[in-house]
C-alpha cells in the first residue's frame, strides 16, 4: 500500500510554490479559535475506513467539548491513499471555506456508499453530497478535473511525510512534534490535546 500512495504522489506533484500561495482553495481548513490553547492537525484520506470512525465516534465530540470551548483549535490536512479520496479532496478544497467541515462529514457519514460500494458512479455519488453542500454541477466537475488543485492537494500530503513523519491515516500532530495514528478514542484525544 505505501508503494502505491508514493506512486500516486510521484505522478502529481511537480512545485507548487506559487500555487499554493495564491490559491484561497489551499487556505487551512480549520475549527475552533486561533488563540485556543492547543492546536491538533489532522491528516486524513477521505477513503480511509478509519478516518471516518474517528469522524463519525469521536469529532462530534472533541467539537462539541474541546473545539466549541475553545480547548483546541482543529487544522485538517489532506493525506489522499488513492484516486478518488484525492478528487473528493480537490471538490472539497473548492467548496466555500464554511461548507468544509460539514462536507468532509458528510463524506465520512457516507463513505460505504460512495467509496466502496461495488456497481457505484463515484463521481456521481461524491456529486451528490457536493451537490447537499451547495455546489454547482459545473464548479464540480471543473473540481474534479483540476490536475493543479489535485497537485497542490499532494504537496499537503507530501509536507506532512517530511515535516510529520505521517504514512497511516489519520494520523493527529499535538502540540506540533507528538503523533499518533489512528481512530483515537475521545479520552485518548483530549489527553494529548492537554499535554
Amino acid at each position: 500500500m505505501l508503494q502505491r500512495r508514493h506512486l500516486l504522489a510521484a505522478a502529481l506533484v511537480p512545485s507548487l510554490a506559487r500555487a499554493q500561495g495564491q490559491d484561497p482553495r489551499l487556505a487551512p481548513r480549520t475549527a475552533g479559535r486561533p488563540d485556543a490553547r492547543a492546536e491538533v492537525i489532522e491528516y486524513f484520506s477521505l477513503t480511509c475506513s478509519h478516518c471516518a470512525d474517528f469522524h463519525k465516534t469521536t469529532w462530534p465530540r472533541v467539537k462539541q467539548e474541546l473545539v466549541e470551548t475553545g480547548q483546541v483549535r482543529m487544522v485538517w490536512r489532506d493525506f489522499p491513499l488513492d484516486p478518488l479520496a484525492l478528487s473528493a479532496a480537490a471538490v472539497a478544497r473548492a467548496l466555500p471555506v464554511a461548507s468544509y467541515e460539514g462536507y468532509i462529514s458528510a463524506l465520512f457519514a457516507t463513505q460505504d456508499r460512495w467509496a466502496f460500494a461495488r456497481g457505484v458512479d463515484n463521481k456521481e455519488e461524491v456529486f451528490r453530497i457536493a451537490a447537499l453542500a451547495g455546489m454547482a454541477r459545473a464548479a464540480f466537475d471543473a473540481a474534479w478535473a483540476d490536475d493543479e488543485l489535485k497537485r497542490a492537494v499532494l504537496e499537503t500530503r507530501l509536507a506532512g511525510e517530511r515535516e510529520h513523519r505521517v504514512n497511516a491515516t489519520p494520523t493527529f500532530v499535538f502540540g506540533g512534534n507528538r503523533s499518533v495514528s489512528g481512530a483515537i478514542a475521545y479520552d485518548r484525544f483530549a489527553a494529548e490535546a492537554a499535554r
